[in-house]
């Protein structure tokens, strides 16, 4: 089992940034990854970033050059720094952790960008 907690996200104007971090009760190493996922209305969820126990990132194409995933091991998180948002950013954003075989989500944290 892995229990996440998700902090950050909220309103901003396009430009913008924000910051969303996700906290797991296991260590990053026994993790397969961590990172996150966003789900806007009337789509599925796609990858916005994720952190491979590799120690390689991978970005969702609609994300890459403005977000940065980063990984603090000491505090089994990763934080996601999101630059120039745009409205197209806007959804709810799910932390997900793959343990073992099995995935794990948060609850979501919903981010909205106003133009």
């Amino acid at each position: 089992q892995v229990q996440l907690v998700e902090s950050g996200g909220g309103s901003v104007e396009t430009g913008g940034s924000l910051t969303l971090s996700c906290a797991a009760s296991r260590s990053l190493f026994e993790l397969n990854s961590l990172g996150w996922y966003r789900q806007a209305p009337g789509d599925q969820r796609e990858l916005i970033a994720e952190s491979r126990i590799s120690g390689k990132v991978n970005y969702g194409d609609s994300v890459r050059g403005r977000f940065l995933l980063s990984r603090i091991n000491a505090k089994k998180s990763v934080t996601l720094q999101m630059n120039d948002l745009k409205p197209e950013d806007s959804g709810v954003y799910y932390c997900k952790a793959e343990f073992l075989t099995s995935n794990y989500w948060g609850q979501g944290t919903q981010v909205t960008v106003s133009s």
